[in-house]
Order: C-alpha cells, then structure tokens, then sequence
C-alpha cells in the first residue's frame, strides 16, 4: 500500500470514527460535545469492574455536607445501595452522563440512593450544574479531597468522571471509571441488589 493510499484510509477511518462519535450526542451541549478529547479527564465510555463479594473489603465511610447545607454521612444511607458520583462542571464526560444518572436515580429512589461528589468547584459552579441538568439527588462538594481519598482503594487518583457502587453493607460492589451509560449503571444496580 502507497503512503499516499494510507494517509487517505487513515483520514477516512478518522473522520468515520468523527462522524459515529458524534452521532451518538443527544443534547446540543459544546463542553458534552468534547467528551472525547481526553481533555485531562477520562474520556469514552466507562471501564467497568465488579468485585466479587467476597473481595469487597471494609465499607467506605465519610461525612458530607450537601449543597444545600444539610450535613450526613455515607453511613446514613445504608442499608440500601449508594451510588457515588464524582463530577465536576466543565468536564465533558460528566455533562454528557448527567442525564443517564438521572434516569436511573429515579428509577431506583427506593432501592438506591445517589450521591453526586463535585471534585473541583465551588459552590456556585455546582449548583449551575445541578439547575442546568435538573439533578434531584444529593451533591455535595470535596473541598478538602477527603471523599476522593476515602475511595482511594476503589478508584485510581483524578478519574473524573467516575461511578462507585456500594453495597448494603458500604462495601464497594463495583466501579465505571469514565462517563457511565444508563443501560450498563442500570445492570451494575440490579446485579449488586441480586436480581
């Protein structure tokens, strides 16, 4: 094959790979829209890992204090499952996500509560974020880093966007490192309740 030839296949398959990426948008959102740029957070769709029940582990603890003001701990949820999600406003991953965890933060009120952790706004930019997304489950901010720290064992440093469930007893059941699609956070869910 002529180095001309490749040159011209490489462009054709990038620009497929473009086209198919792009396609795949449902909200006109140009931060959404740059998900794939891997713009120093993790970009695509998730990787996904479950572990086993067995390998879970001690339960994951910490305080927060919601936007709202309100102060709880991790700890109050149980015994239902928690879904914790790290986010932070301008990352594209986590704006084109937003919606699937809405869906499924309704669709499991009573099985699971939903936490959503900002890593790296203020006040201000977090609550834009929840009004433009119309999150109704909790948020809260890590100021302090010590919610990423408390998941340290789970998840690897900085990967934002990122989805940790945990069990009824708080141990972590499985991870989406990267933006989390409805149908698989949906799957994740049923098989950590053991349905």
């Amino acid at each position: 094959m002529t180095v001309n030839r490749r040159k011209a296949l490489t462009a054709t398959l990038a620009t497929a790979v473009l086209v198919a990426t792009s396609a795949c948008s449902t909200e006109s959102d140009s931060l959404a829209d740059q998900a794939g740029s891997g713009q120093g957070y993790v970009s695509g769709s998730g990787v996904v890992t479950q572990i086993p029940e067995a390998e879970r582990g001690e339960p994951v603890d910490f305080d927060f204090t919601l936007l709202d003001g309100t102060e709880g701990s991790v700890k109050d949820y149980r015994p239902k499952l928690v879904v914790v999600n790290l986010w932070y406003a301008s990352c594209p991953p986590c704006r084109k996500e937003a919606p699937a965890l809405n869906e499924v933060a309704s669709k499991f009120a009573d099985d699971a509560e939903f936490l959503g952790v900002n890593v790296r706004d203020g006040k201000a930019a977090a609550e834009g974020f929840t009004k433009t997304f119309d999150v109704k489950y909790a948020n809260t901010l890590d100021t302090d880093g010590s919610i990423v720290a408390s998941l340290s064992k789970v998840l690897p440093p900085q990967a934002t966007p990122s989805t940790v469930i945990l069990d009824k007893e708080g141990r972590p059941a499985a991870r989406v490192v990267g933006a989390v699609e409805e149908s698989t956070l949906r799957g994740l869910i049923e098989e950590t309740m053991g349905h």
